[in-house]
């Protein structure tokens, strides 16, 4: 029952065609008591001796006739039904995906991604199989025994169909019994299979480093045992599922036993013809399969059941940062203010950044540098509203951040982070991505701004040239410029670089420093990174230490400051002439 509530949405939009699929199989079910009757009485004409070459003609036909109906109506409901099954496993992997789209990073911590692939393969697979085949098994189980039963009331003998009936309570008991541990037994195999599908990600992501430490073999056993684990608890599951069957074949061969045992003793008193018998015999084959239906439907909603809630605990979860009911327009970020700005991963037992201040006027730059893990990235990040904000803290335009839509904010920022997602596609592609619409022209641009441009020249095809997973095909500098490129097209607002400029070299670093502070003039950029000349331009530089600024200023305060800033300044421009 609970399955049919989670999706009710769906079984009432799709109401009609169920009802249409079920009807069918209700008139399906229906239709196929005629054969046996028509070959008892047959029978009986043949005992009688008035058995005649018109009669069996038409019964003949008749059959042949009802045949063919009943392909057709069997051919309909089947298609009707599981067309609906592929539909809700199409509708269910785009709720997921939306939703998981609408997640926070915070989500991504707490739910692993082979957990979110098994959901959107094997449980999703699976509730669709139980919206299909379950409803089939259902129906044929619920009608299919009805009237089979109803025909042995009313053509042959209730006292034989009591006798045969009598071992079919036990079905309840054996389904009910092994129905609760199929459903705790797939749990733990779908479990296992995500923890798998970890293992496959971090081994293909990270197949260079564990060839450079020589570590194939020790990750090949690893993948080894756990594919067993998940071996074996499908195995557990899959000798549940094949006990159904044999239980419900015993029950029903008992019931086979006593219908011709007594139904031979009925024939000799009289109670009851031979073709009685014969279509009786016949009607109790054709409650095999209910009964095996029902041990099927049982199994497949609980494996449904099972995904449904692992679905529904998943849809459930809400980002931890939502928007208020109405949130204050703004047309332009002309000022970005922090007032002692304090934060903390949800995960973490100690705060990343502490008391952080400063005021940003539209079009100025900010520089942040410091020490590795000094909170750099973290900084950026509140801009990008990924995590709460405590209230008062952040400010755009004068306006605390919690008062203006997410999606406003975004449409502000253009952001490259240090590690870059590249597509599969052409460089063409994965630079217009945030504008699909850009013309050449526009990527062109974009292209000579992030200093990119000799690199494209060289490449056999050009912005058509494919960069494989990831960016595979290309350096770490290619892929730095081209993910400047893709920010620098959408013409934002607000431009992040975090530590985007790293691996490439001074003079190329210069060239784009220079692009970017002519083209994005009266834009606002904050720009973090471990190269001090790549800042020197800010209108205001912060040296984080720990979370805490520990200097802040112009380049040319801080160097008259002498402390970090300062050293660091001089080591590197030592360390440019030395390379030069």
């Amino acid at each position: 029952m609970s399955f049919v509530i989670r999706l009710k949405w769906f079984f009432k939009d799709r109401g009609w065609s169920y009802a249409v699929a079920i009807a069918l199989m209700a008139t399906v079910s229906l239709l196929s008591m005629i054969p046996p009757k028509l070959i008892g009485d047959t029978i009986d004409s043949i005992k009688t001796d008035t058995l005649t070459a018109s009669g069996l003609s038409q019964t003949v036909l008749w059959l042949v006739c009802l045949s063919v109906f009943l392909y057709v109506m069997v051919y309909t409901w089947i298609t009707t039904l599981f067309g609906n099954s592929a539909l809700i496993e199409k509708l269910l992997r785009g709720r997921l995906l939306t939703h998981l789209s609408k997640m926070k990073p915070s989500f991504f911590q707490r739910n692993s991604t082979g957990q979110l692939m098994a959901l959107a393969t094997n449980d999703i697979l699976a509730i669709g199989q139980t919206a299909g085949y379950g409803v089939m098994t259902l129906v044929n189980t619920l009608v299919g025994a009805s009237v089979v039963i109803a025909m042995m009331l009313a053509y042959i003998s209730a006292k034989l169909m009591i006798a045969a009936l009598l071992p079919l309570p036990l079905l309840v008991l054996v389904i009910s019994r092994l129905g609760k541990q199929v459903r705790n037994r797939f749990i733990s195999a779908q479990e296992s299979f995500g923890k798998m599908n970890d293992h496959v990600l971090e081994s293909i992501s990270g197949i260079r480093v564990i060839r450079s430490y020589v570590q194939e073999n020790k990750d090949l056993r690893a993948f080894d045992e756990m594919t067993s684990e998940v071996m074996n608890k499908n195995k557990r599951v899959s000798i549940l599922n094949a006990l159904f069957q044999p239980l419900i074949s015993i029950i029903v061969g008992v019931s086979y036993c006593i219908g011709i045992g007594y139904g031979s003793y009925l024939v000799f008193e009289n109670e009851i013809s031979l073709g009685q018998l014969i279509s009786f015999n016949i009607y109790l084959g054709m409650l095999i399969w209910p009964m095996i239906s029902f041990g099927e439907f049982i199994n497949v909603l609980q494996r449904g059941s099972a995904s449904a809630d692992r679905l529904e605990t998943a849809l459930t979860q809400q980002p931890d940062l939502r928007d208020i009911e109405s949130p204050i327009q703004v047309q332009a970020p002309t000022v970005i203010e922090l007032k002692r700005l304090s934060f903390t991963y949800p995960t973490a037992t100690r705060p990343s950044l502490e008391e952080i201040s400063f005021r940003l006027e539209r079009g100025e730059t900010l520089g942040i540098v410091g020490r590795t893990g000094s909170g750099k990235s973290t900084l950026l990040k509140q801009l990008l509203r990924q995590y709460p904000v405590d209230p008062e803290m952040l400010y755009i335009s004068d306006i605390s951040v919690e008062n203006i839509a997410q999606e406003q904010v975004k449409r502000w920022v253009a952001y490259v982070p240090q590690e870059h997602l590249l597509l599969s596609k052409s460089i063409r592609d994965n630079i217009a991505l945030g504008k699909p619409d850009a013309t050449a022209e526009e990527i062109d641009r974009a292209v000579e701004m992030a200093s990119f441009t000799q690199d494209i020249a060289q490449m056999p095809e050009g912005l058509g040239t494919i960069v494989g997973e990831n960016g595979v095909m290309l350096s770490g500098g290619q892929k730095q410029r081209l993910a400047i490129a893709r920010a620098l097209l959408i013409d934002s607002e607000i431009l992040l670089l975090d530590d985007s400029l790293s691996a490439v070299d001074a003079r190329t670093e210069s060239r784009i420093v220079h692009q970017i502070r002519q083209e994005r003039a009266g834009k606002t950029t904050l720009i973090t990174t471990h190269r001090l000349s790549a800042v020197s331009h800010a209108n205001w530089i912060l040296v984080l230490d720990e979370g805490r600024i520990r200097e802040q200023g112009t380049h040319e305060q801080l160097m008259l400051l002498g402390g970090w800033y300062k050293e660091q300044w001089e080591r590197q421009q030592m360390e440019a002439s030395l390379d030069e």
